[in-house]
């Protein structure tokens, strides 16, 4: 006890500057600023370029495996066709089709060309054509309703649209020139991105156009999982810093023999920076899933010998809770989490089942243009489950009291303020919003509750946003789902706030359970409640069929806040 309001006090003098306190020198904390650097550095192949005229395309293709191996190694396979594409037939494709979009249809620099399509081995062809031009793109997850779709492509400005033929439907009332991915039976008549591909000579100049790292790559829309969707600006400059970042973290000099499993979407941050830009810096063979189906993306871990996998947490659950037999898994050697928070209960779920793999869980935000923190050696996931890993290299970071903005040192929670070559110039046309998400220093404010221990590793306790205040307690969805998700008949949930006059808020449960079972609400209460703190009890619980989540595994809280809401009113 003694020591432990020893080093409270400690902890107290460091925020107030009377005393050094504890010195936590493996942290990468400086209790002369309260920042935290990051211990990782990169070594001088991976170094960030410091030339100006550079952008994202030039990056990637110069970092193709040499044209002697380029013909005859693979870049991408469709899982579901088996069709195979070489780095040289990729190289080719993304010359062709910027070519084509610049003459025949008038992609210029700083266009911004929507796009609308589920993953395929045309999408990094796509994506790396239009950064080659300086035009801008701007994804969209094509679930998305014909009404968000519409605003977002009138939000960006959007010159020209690339499209999935099934999702043309939803374009009917956008006034902007529209061509298909790829040309079927009952679009004869649009222009396709394949055509452009066949018609147009690789060899053939592109105009000049002088680009530079600092200008806009990319327009990528937050999933707005608490609130209004928002365009983040992301750089020619963001993407290459977090390129050398992932050929760091891949090790380039032992990647040609990787096979990596791409289910995670394209048009998200996750599987942008890796599936159809980064990873090709790499020379690694990509596997491409259309769109995710957990016994299909089995089947091509045995069938493509799969060692590699990034992951969001929903697909972990899924492996855990419901693949019975784990020797499709064995070629698996790396699997990373990230996009959602990944608990310590299923973390460690997954390694009692597959203990062979290697779980390594990151940390990042489109805002941040991906990775932020990550485990760089398996024992240290092994050691820090529940962590998302240490800073990666160039990330600096505080963590910062949000009632007296003071930054808090190690095992203080606060909120977590980021600076990086990888973060976003801003949220377009929102001044306003770009404005509230920096200091007046340029430090990114993430919104997520967090804290570092003593060896520098980052812990995220949950979105600020979405802490429940229940009689002047903070309590934490992702805690208490964590606990839910440790029931045996329960396959996913969620926690949310209801409003209640009494206590300001209270946790409501929403939960999925298994086929069969008879779980009731008292028994799920009563599970919890037995778990944890009296004041994080859940006092509502409520089942339904699924989770709503995004494409990259967050929960959507807001529908189910507003089914919750509906439910009340239903009631009254």
């Amino acid at each position: 006890c003694f020591y432990l309001l020893k080093m409270s006090a400690d902890v107290s003098e460091e925020q107030t500057g009377k005393s050094s306190g504890p010195k936590f020198p493996n942290s990468g904390f400086d209790s002369e600023t309260g920042i935290y650097h990051s211990l990782i550095q990169l070594g001088e192949n991976y170094r960030i370029p410091t030339r100006t005229d550079l952008d994202t395309a030039t990056f990637v293709l110069s970092r193709f495996p040499h044209p002697d191996l380029a013909a005859s190694r693979v870049a991408l396979i469709d899982s579901a066709t088996r069709e195979r594409v070489t780095y040289a037939q990729l190289h080719r494709s993304i010359r062709s089709l910027a070519f084509g979009l610049y003459h025949a249809l008038g992609v210029r620099k700083g266009d911004v060309v929507f796009v609308l399509a589920p993953n395929s081995l045309l999408y990094p062809s796509i994506c790396l054509a239009i950064f080659s031009l300086g035009a801008i793109l701007s994804p969209a997850n094509p679930i998305n309703t014909e009404s968000e779709i519409v605003k977002q492509v009138r939000d960006s400005g959007a010159k020209l649209i690339i499209s999935a033929s099934e999702e043309l439907q939803k374009l009917a009332k956008v006034k902007v020139p529209v061509i298909v991915t790829s040309r079927d039976q009952s679009n004869d008549k649009s222009v396709s991105v394949e055509e452009l591909i066949e018609c147009c000579d690789a060899a053939d100049e592109l105009p000049g156009c002088q680009l530079t790292q600092d200008d806009t790559a990319a327009i990528l829309y937050s999933s707005g999982t608490t609130g209004t969707s928002k365009g983040v600006i992301l750089t020619h400059a963001n993407f290459i810093s977090i390129m050398q970042l992932l050929r760091w973290t891949v090790d380039v000099t032992h990647a040609q023999n990787d096979i990596f499993l791409c289910m995670i979407p394209m048009f998200h941050i996750y599987g942008l920076a890796f599936f159809a830009t980064g990873l090709f810096c790499c020379g690694v063979t990509i596997v491409v899933m259309q769109r995710f189906d957990l016994q299909a993306m089995i089947e091509a871990i045995k069938t493509y010998q799969v060692n590699n996998i990034p992951l969001v947490p929903p697909v972990i659950l899924g492996l855990v809770k419901y693949c019975k037999d784990s020797s499709y898994l064995t070629s698996l050697r790396r699997v990373g989490s990230g996009a959602a928070p990944l608990s310590k209960e299923l973390a460690d779920e997954f390694r009692a089942k597959i203990p062979w793999v290697e779980l390594r869980q990151g940390y990042g935000l489109t805002e941040s243009c991906g990775a932020t923190t990550f485990m760089v050696a398996p024992e240290q996931a092994r050691a820090r489950s529940g962590s998302c890993g240490a800073l990666s290299p160039t990330f600096c970071a505080k963590v910062v009291d949000t009632e007296t903005r003071l930054a808090l040192p190690p095992y203080q929670r606060g909120e977590l303020w980021l600076k990086s070559p990888t973060i976003m110039r801003g949220y377009f046309g929102n001044e306003e919003a770009t404005a509230a998400a920096f200091d007046e220093d340029g430090w990114l404010k993430t919104g997520d509750l967090c804290y570092f221990d003593g060896e520098g590793f980052l812990y995220i306790v949950d979105r600020i946003k979405e802490l429940i205040k229940h009689n002047g307690y903070q309590v934490a969805p992702a805690e208490l789902e964590a606990v839910l998700l440790s029931h045996p008949n329960i396959l996913d949930a969620a926690v949310i706030p209801l409003e209640d006059e009494e206590a300001g808020q209270i946790p409501m449960a929403y939960v999925v359970r298994a086929a069969g079972s008879q779980l009731t609400e008292d028994q799920v209460m009563q599970f919890v409640t037995s778990q944890v703190a009296p004041y994080k009890k859940v006092r509502r619980v409520a089942f339904i069929s699924a989770i709503p989540k995004s494409a990259a595994g967050k929960i959507l809280r807001k529908e189910l806040v507003s089914q919750s809401q509906h439910r009340v009113i239903s009631k009254l």
